[in-house]
């Protein structure tokens, strides 16, 4: 991956057209080109991003001169608050409405549900984001266009989710990054709950005369998580990994926003370092989907333990 990445980035452009000023010298664009060690040949410079990188070095941005890997840290927060709290969302409305549209297949309310999935699914984030920004910024005024607000502390933890003005910025980025996992979270939930409810445990459930309530709660629910839960360990990943369209939209301080100024401007430094992170945060992810698989399903153990 990492040859890939270092190679097409390299093809794309060439940095030292961003970083100088066109009437410059030509002495002026090579001792740019040079500083920067853009004169050494392709091979050279993967050689040395590659030793650069086995040290946790993955150079330093053209434009702000610091390491790329700094200025990801910095920006992960951000995102990693927005793409949490869009994920908070898309279960805590996707996962009641899927169930009921289980649970009453045939009702009008159930159509309606499954008719706004389809929207969810098909509406582009970015008319979505603009939408959002006309109706309850410019028009009704009760939110705010652009930026993260205000940020609070909460048992050590830092999130704009812990201030009024934090929650107001919050609220529209992460509800338009929500839209398409809480259609995902609604069909999931669904055809699990249609898939379960025809089971032999859940019709001796009822014939014992568990109450519906209980029968959802203790039956239906556990059976139904575990493919949801390692969907969606994935999806948090894409959420993290490709909210840059959110981000722009909204200006939101995150790694989005950072990795769309480095393309626009040429930094390969921070493109190749993000392109990086995305690979070992998915690498970490299915592993981690892996362990939590295993541990809600006993059937996927190796030594079959209960």
């Amino acid at each position: 991956m990492s040859l890939v990445v270092f190679t097409m980035i390299n093809i794309v452009g060439d940095p030292v057209d961003m970083l100088v000023n066109p009437e410059s010298l030509p002495d002026e664009i090579e001792r740019v080109r040079s500083d920067f060690g853009l004169d050494q040949p392709a091979h050279i410079q993967y050689i040395k991003f590659l030793q650069g990188a086995l040290s946790g070095d993955l150079g330093n941005s053209f434009i702000f001169g610091r390491p790329a890997l700094a200025l990801i840290a910095e920006r992960f927060p951000a995102t990693l608050e927005l793409a949490t709290c869009a994920l908070i969302i898309a279960i805590v409305f996707g996962l009641p409405l899927g169930i009921y549209a289980g649970l009453n297949p045939k009702s009008f309310g159930t159509r309606i549900i499954m008719g706004g999935s389809v929207l969810g699914i098909s509406i582009p984030t970015f008319w979505l984001g603009l939408m959002m920004i006309i109706i309850f910024s410019v028009v009704l005024g009760w939110l705010p266009v652009s930026g993260r607000g205000d940020i609070g502390s909460f048992l050590g933890l830092e999130s704009s989710a812990f201030t009024l003005d934090g929650l107001s910025h919050l609220i529209m980025p992460a509800t338009n990054l929500a839209l398409f996992k809480i259609a995902m979270v609604i069909r999931l939930a669904r055809a699990g709950t249609v898939e379960v409810m025809s089971l032999d445990f859940i019709k001796f459930a009822r014939a014992r005369g568990l109450p519906p309530e209980r029968l959802v709660r203790f039956h239906l629910l556990p059976n139904i998580l575990i493919p949801i839960i390692t969907v969606l360990a994935i999806e948090f990943g894409t959420l993290i990994a490709f909210a840059t369209v959110t981000e722009t939209i909204f200006a939101w301080p995150g790694l989005g926003k950072l990795v769309i100024d480095a393309i626009v401007n040429l930094d390969r430094p921070i493109v190749v370092a993000y392109l990086m992170f995305v690979v070992t945060l998915f690498l970490l992810l299915n592993l981690i989907v892996d362990i939590i698989y295993a541990a809600l399903d006993p059937r996927v153990r190796l030594n079959g333990d209960q």
